[in-house]
């Protein structure tokens, strides 16, 4: 049962991708969200029956060549968890897309085309693929899908800057895959199969290449140095596609599968685990030092994103000292920040959507005018930056936790772990300055004069803060 629900959650989307794509354009979107909700209850039924069967882990192989596994499922509280957080926001998405692609977004007047809609669902579908995925060759098959169709959706307005931004985010991504065909390659040398259970049997330097390499492709979809560049520049996207592919999916690609490969080693070289918190740390200093500049709201949350995902790396490489709380801390972060970092960027479009601007210094007294927007970008901001009883909190606080009780076997982790902590609270303070700015007060011209947001969107938007706070909840009832 659990197999063919997966199934057909994968091909739904590829198969609503096509029927999209010859549809006629006024039929394009509600064909595309009425197959992201679809799939969405087929994560749901997974899930369910998932919980059924008490929540015992099973893989199915679909695809082998002999005694070669080539392509399955595995089911597990991380990959039933995961899942349904891409798909859902696949949804929520493409709901928020039909408001927001239309001749009333004051930013951007356009009406969204099959290739908007059609290229999302290919990436709902990849994302799904990628999560289920039991065999890294699976992982490195949806790991290129979704840099095509992010090559497609950054570049979705045609201008040269957002093709450049496009091309770019393509090559580097597609630079980071050579890390998992290496860790492919040598896993099939190695061990005869491309099965992630594999992994558990490397040794040697057959250990240090394939997981090294992972974390290198991780590196590369998950915008850490040395391989951030793109990121920032991706926000020429549509801002829908910014809060789906940089907040929910494409980003997490990384860091699920280094944390999938944690998960099926059980023993990784210590060494991978000190060069994952040495680059997380670095990587979450520049991102902070970079975003404190920023104006354009976009740009800013694409910077904040970074040292986000940051956090992910630091407490997964805790994980490999053998810290449950850390890789459980890791995994909710996945869960809970797509959600919060979603309402963010969302709001953000909102914003361009109604007041033709996202600068910051142009936007202020939104409460007033337009109190959702205004609560959102509140939650949205206590969210991120980890203030009780939002969802950021339940995930940062078990990384701290876990990085001092490793202190005591590793002296250096107390001051990474101080230094990591004055970063939370003066992202925390940065946000809140801007949101004096731009939250309370008299509404400015821009404000003043903005139209209103359309149903849709503010549907998804009410849904988003309620998962603000929910998301916890259910992340740690489903993780345990």
């Amino acid at each position: 049962m659990m197999e063919n629900i997966a199934l057909t959650t994968l091909l739904l989307p590829f198969i609503g991708a096509l029927i999209t794509a010859c549809a006629p354009k006024r039929y394009a979107k509600w064909l595309c969200t009425f197959f992201a909700l679809i799939a969405t209850l087929g994560t749901l039924a997974l899930g369910w029956q998932y919980w059924l069967h008490d929540k015992a882990d099973v893989t199915y192989t679909l695809l082998s060549y002999g005694t070669v596994e080539l392509f399955g499922f595995t089911i597990d509280r991380i990959s039933t968890l995961i899942v349904f957080a891409v798909v859902f926001l696949g949804f929520l998405v493409s709901l928020y897309s039909t408001g927001y692609l239309t001749v009333g977004n004051k930013e951007h007047p356009h009406d969204g085309g099959n290739r908007y809609y059609a290229f999302l669902l290919i990436f709902i579908g990849a994302m799904v693929g990628l999560v289920l995925s039991s065999t890294i060759l699976g992982q490195l098959l949806f790991f290129e899908i979704t840099g095509g169709c992010s090559w497609a959706l950054i570049g979705y307005y045609q201008t040269p800057k957002s093709q450049r931004s496009a091309m770019k985010a393509l090559l580097i991504t597609h630079v980071a895959s050579i890390g998992l065909y290496l860790a492919a390659a040598t896993l099939f040398l190695n061990t005869g199969t491309f099965a992630l259970s594999a992994l558990a049997n490397l040794h040697g330097s057959a250990s240090y290449i394939v997981f090294g390499g992972i974390l290198f492709a991780a590196w590369g979809k998950s915008a850490q140095l040395p391989l951030q560049a793109w990121l920032p520049d991706a926000m020429e996207a549509p801002t829908p596609i910014s809060a789906y592919l940089h907040a929910a999916s494409m980003v997490k690609v990384g860091v699920y599968i280094f944390a999938r490969a944690i998960l099926s080693a059980g023993e990784v070289p210590h060494i991978i685990g000190w060069i994952g918190i040495v680059m997380a740390t670095i990587t979450l200093i520049y991102g902070f030092l970079m975003y404190l500049p920023q104006k354009d709201m976009k740009r800013l949350l694409a910077w904040s994103t970074i040292t986000q995902l940051s956090y992910i790396f630091l407490a997964l490489s805790l994980s490999i000292f053998g810290s449950k709380l850390a890789f459980e801390g890791g995994v909710a972060y996945i869960f809970n920040h797509a959600f919060a970092k979603s309402l963010f960027f969302l709001i953000a479009g909102a914003l361009s959507y109604s007041c033709g601007t996202r600068m910051l210094p142009r936007l202020k007294g939104v409460l007033k005018k337009m109190p959702l927007l205004g609560i959102g970008f509140c939650v949205a901001a206590l969210a991120i930056t980890g203030v009780p009883p939002f969802n950021g909190f339940f995930s940062k606080f078990p990384i701290f936790a876990a990085g001092f009780a490793l202190s005591h076997e590793f002296w250096v982790m107390t001051p990474l772990m101080v230094l990591v902590l004055i970063e939370s609270v003066a992202s925390f303070a940065w946000f809140i300055y801007w949101f004096g700015r731009v939250i309370p007060g008299t509404p400015s011209e821009e404000v003043a004069q903005a139209a209103p947001i359309p149903l849709a969107m503010r549907i998804v938007l009410v849904v988003l803060i309620a998962m603000s706070v929910l998301s916890s909840f259910i992340a740690v009832a489903w993780l345990g």
